[in-house]
């Protein structure tokens, strides 16, 4: 099913389904950027799509599935940009992937909180900070070839360098100690936990 799209002073066009669900969770991508998600205006979302309130419930049955899908898209992407270059691996690929990380949070602090922190109606902020440090998780293990028993080190210590990092964004960039310094602690700090038995 294909349906019709006013635009401003332009003929109307015709999206797909899945186009127009990529359409609306992009525009949800982009307010949440201003604020958390369970204060993400559907009526409005609906409004920059140029489609009513109701077509907006026909791609997504209810306000969670459509807040879910926003945060989501927001999880991956979020990965897509911390995750260390193809070919890149070891004690490499984990300084890449901890100084994206670190600068993720720097550049978008209040948009990491609003995903990860926010509380409302999308499985509450435990489930996404842990969805999300999960997901990080894997990738450093990924990375460091390290066997599934030490998942749980490397979770718990994802916590840490996402706490750190907050902290670390908090100060006025002018203000805040150089990010290889806190990249280079949490990288340490991630080898003695992984010496531990």
């Amino acid at each position: 099913m294909q349906e019709s799209v006013p635009s401003a002073g332009r003929a109307r066009s015709r999206l797909s389904p899945d186009e127009r669900r990529r359409q609306l969770v992009g525009i949800g991508l982009r307010r949440l950027v201003e604020r958390p998600i369970q204060d993400l205006p559907i009526d409005e979302v609906a409004a920059e799509a140029g489609i009513s309130r109701g077509l907006l419930f026909h791609y997504f049955p209810t306000k969670n599935d459509f807040y879910a899908a926003v945060v989501a898209a927001a999880g991956r992407r979020v990965l897509r940009t911390i995750a260390p270059d193809d070919g890149v691996s070891g004690d490499a690929a984990l300084e890449q992937l901890l100084h994206r990380y670190v600068e993720q949070i720097g550049r978008r602090r209040e948009s990491y909180l609003a995903l990860v922190h926010g509380r409302g109606p999308v499985g509450g902020d435990e489930d996404l900070a842990l969805g999300l440090r999960m997901a990080v998780a894997r990738l450093v293990a990924s990375a460091l070839e390290l066997p599934e028993a030490r998942a749980p080190v490397v979770h718990g210590w994802v916590a840490y360098v996402e706490d750190r990092a907050l902290q670390w964004s908090e100060a006025a960039p002018q203000r805040r100690t150089p990010s290889s310094e806190l990249v280079e602690h949490c990288s340490e700090a991630l080898r003695v936990l992984l010496a531990l038995r």
